[in-house]
């Protein structure tokens, strides 16, 4: 009998849900797991990989998704009788419904339900599939007790249940590189209505006049979304000042985040916030939310903001940009904080939990 782990949502693109199957994987070797994946990123060569369809990633689109979704309902369930499994791993909170698999699934936020948009497929998703996949899960991981306390609160599930396990960074990654600052900010992810960016662009033009700084915001465009910023950023009349960067390679994110003046995510919700806590590990301050797990994750080593508060966030990029001392002992609070943090520890504990239920 044996573990298997359902890996069908990597991405050729990885962002935080690929990192975080990429970076835990290789930990979890002691529980000999069967993986299930079409990514052709390199794996260790003792974990056993079976292929399985690359029509089921998300680089596929809503249609990848679609597929997907089928998959893990009609084919999963075969595939782990196949492999003879004892216990089904879903780093995400995608699961077979109504079958004999025993499952362990990650939640990493449910935010969807938090900021439900009637329009989303994702929101009909978390709203009547989640639920049932948590419901009938034997337990559930979360990355922090903010999510823990959303899976509780939104889908039932009694607090013994449920396990919260940080994430973590890829430390030989993200490190201090002893290059030269540059007077930008840095804003990194997606560009949805939670992620707070009319309130930081609205923040930035507010001392646009008063330092001499740009904003550089990284992500991936989204045609729901993006225009309209861009559209704000006009109006705000500092079009010279921002910049939109697309989608950033993991691998440029270390210079990108080294060279920047600060790290701005005052995100209204997250269930972990992984830039914020890659920032703090390059020495670069961060100005993020007081909200959800972001001040678990960044405890007393950044500038904790109210995100619904402009000028709040205004005053604390002016403050980084014009208080030197402010700056250096945030950097230095920052890299400490980090140091808490790492795969090692959390695919540790991570691998004791499915143990525990193989």
């Amino acid at each position: 009998m044996s573990l298997v782990i359902n890996l069908a949502f990597l991405s050729q693109r990885p962002t935080g849900l690929t990192n975080y199957a990429l970076n835990l994987i290789p930990h979890l070797k002691t529980c000999s797991p069967c993986l299930l994946s079409a990514n052709k990123i390199l794996w260790e060569p003792e974990l056993s990989v079976h292929s399985i369809a690359s029509s089921l990633s998300p680089d596929r689109g809503l249609n990848g998704h679609l597929r997907r979704l089928f998959w893990t309902q009609f084919s999963l369930p075969r595939l782990y009788q196949k492999y003879r499994g004892s216990l089904l791993f879903c780093p995400i909170p995608e699961a077979p419904l109504f079958s004999h698999c025993k499952t362990i699934v990650m939640v990493h936020d449910l935010i969807p339900l938090r900021f439900p948009n009637r329009q989303s497929p994702l929101s009909l998703y978390f709203r009547y599939a989640v639920p049932q996949v948590v419901a009938q899960a034997t337990h559930v991981i979360c990355n922090s007790e903010s999510t823990a306390a959303d899976v509780m609160t939104f889908c039932g599930i009694p607090s013994q249940r449920i396990t919260p396990i940080p994430l973590a960074y890829n430390s030989d990654r993200f490190r201090p590189l002893n290059l030269p600052r540059q007077n930008y900010f840095l804003y990194l992810g997606r560009s949805d209505p939670h992620k707070n960016l009319r309130r930081v662009i609205e923040a930035f033009s507010q001392i646009s006049t008063m330092v001499d700084s740009e904003l550089w915001i990284g992500g991936s465009p989204d045609p729901r979304y993006t225009p309209g910023l861009k559209q704000l950023v006009t109006e705000c009349k500092i079009s010279d000042r921002v910049i939109f960067l697309d989608y950033i390679p993991e691998a440029d994110l270390p210079i990108l985040l080294n060279q920047a003046l600060a790290l701005v995510f005052p995100s209204l919700w997250e269930g972990f916030g992984l830039p914020v806590l890659e920032a703090m590990a390059c020495g670069t301050p961060v100005i993020t939310s007081n909200q959800s797990a972001l001040p678990e994750v960044a405890g007393n080593a950044a500038l904790l903001v109210d995100p619904y508060a402009i000028e709040t966030i205004a005053t604390a990029m002016k403050s980084i940009a014009q208080d030197r001392g402010l700056w250096q002992q945030l950097s230095t609070a920052g890299l400490a904080q980090a140091d808490r943090f790492s795969w090692k520890k959390t695919g540790e504990q991570t691998a004791a939990i499915l143990s525990r239920f193989l």
